[in-house]
């Protein structure tokens, strides 16, 4: 992990979000970045089959995928996506996420309607 940002401050730094999360075995890792009251900003670290069972949520998020693979299923709708690519899901919308192999995700949520 990149010991140089403990936290992201509010000032300039260049970054990797991949190098600010670690995978675990077995396990679906997070970190939150930012959390404020217009959104958040989460970085998701997802071992192999691991993965969100089908939620909602009241407004739009923004899945960007670091590194890996992974299948986001949004109204019963399966997309495969890889590393470098991006899916919005859109609020009110059931969705799921499941690691096809390890992957690292930012999850960014705009709350406003």
């Amino acid at each position: 992990m990149n010991e140089q940002l403990d936290s992201i401050q509010p000032k300039p730094q260049v970054f990797q979000f991949a190098d600010l999360i670690d995978y675990q075995e077995g396990s679906v890792v997070s970190r939150q970045l930012v959390k404020k009251a217009a959104g958040n900003i989460t970085l998701f670290a997802f071992d192999t089959g691991e993965g969100l069972s089908e939620h909602t949520a009241p407004y739009d998020a923004l899945v960007q995928v670091l590194e890996g693979e992974a299948t986001i299923t949004i109204d019963g709708e399966p997309y495969a996506l890889t590393g470098g690519q991006s899916i919005l899901m859109p609020a009110g919308r059931p969705h799921a996420l499941r690691a096809d192999v390890r992957f690292k995700m930012v999850l960014t949520m705009i709350r406003s309607k």
